[in-house]
């Protein structure tokens, strides 16, 4: 039974995933954890798990879990957990009652994925900004303040005020502006604070390595942080503005690090760890924090 079972890597490996050699094109990197779209009563259910598209169940330590099953051109049983639940894909001759017992086998790893996953999607609720005048959200890792500012007092519309830990941007937009147009007035002066801290941040670690970047595109990809081009173009996603500046640095040197070595194998990430000795701790972070839910 278990030459017939593979498991589905996730967002929550934490473990740099070797990759071979590339040719000379994008190489995304990082990825921004997927954001669950079940509901939040689902997600307080602790006593069972239903995928969207669920056409098989099984009873799981006594937990009820719905999955979406499908065949395949494949070799063997493939489990994968994500942001809806579990899928199972399984090859065309192997009979349901293999494929139930590989379940009840891999009941453990299932449930535990599972409950990451539920887990996490608390979290990110949690968090959901509501667009209004105070609104809270990051910047570069610590709390900000959104107000409304219906007197267009400052000459650029917007305007930063305050200490890290207790700013406030103040926009230039009515009292009863919607949340679209609040959101959006945001994500702009975000979007310009981005790419100002992203440009000094790869011209301070391009010269530390060695090399030289032509380009920064600022992304809003939903499955990466960041990417390189051999042509020295690279990608970040705008959101990384929330995170801290030393996880922002470790994703900046991870892809200038591409511009010398366009895979994932130990010369590269020695080449990361000479100047972000502890990029594993920041990965990790990375990974873990969740999003903010816009």
């Amino acid at each position: 039974m278990r030459s017939l079972l593979q498991l589905t890597l996730d967002f929550f490996s934490t473990d740099p995933v070797p990759a071979p050699a590339l040719v000379p094109q994008a190489r995304p990197d990082p990825e921004p954890a997927d954001e669950p779209t079940l509901s939040l009563d689902q997600a307080l259910d602790v006593g069972s798990y239903r995928h969207p598209q669920a056409n098989r169940q099984a009873m799981l330590g006594g937990v009820h879990v719905a999955y979406a099953f499908g065949r395949g051109r494949r070799r063997t049983i493939g489990f994968s957990v994500g942001a809806e639940g579990l899928s199972v894909r399984a090859p065309r001759w192997v009979p349901l009652r293999e494929i139930d017992s590989a379940v009840q086998e891999k009941a453990d790893w299932i449930l535990r994925k599972l409950q990451e996953t539920r887990q996490r999607h608390v979290q990110i609720e949690s968090k959901r900004i509501v667009w209004s005048d105070g609104a809270r959200l990051a910047l570069l890792g610590q709390p900000l303040t959104v107000r409304l500012d219906p007197a267009h007092r400052y000459a650029k519309g917007e305007q930063l005020q305050g200490e890290p830990g207790d700013q406030c941007l103040w926009l230039a937009l009515p009292n009863g502006a919607s949340p679209e147009q609040i959101r959006d007035a945001a994500q702009a002066w975000l979007m310009r604070r981005a790419r100002s801290w992203f440009e000094e941040r790869l011209n301070h670690y391009a010269a530390q390595l060695g090399v030289r970047w032509s380009r920064l595109a600022l992304s809003s990809a939903a499955t990466r942080w960041g990417s390189a081009s051999a042509d020295g173009s690279i990608r970040l996603h705008w959101r990384l503005i929330h995170f801290r500046p030393e996880v922002i640095d470790y994703v900046v040197v991870h892809e200038l690090s591409h511009l010398r070595v366009m895979d994932h194998s130990p010369r590269f990430w020695a080449m990361v760890g000479s100047v972000v000795p502890n990029y594993a701790q920041l990965r990790a972070q990375l990974k873990d924090q969740p999003m903010a839910r816009w």
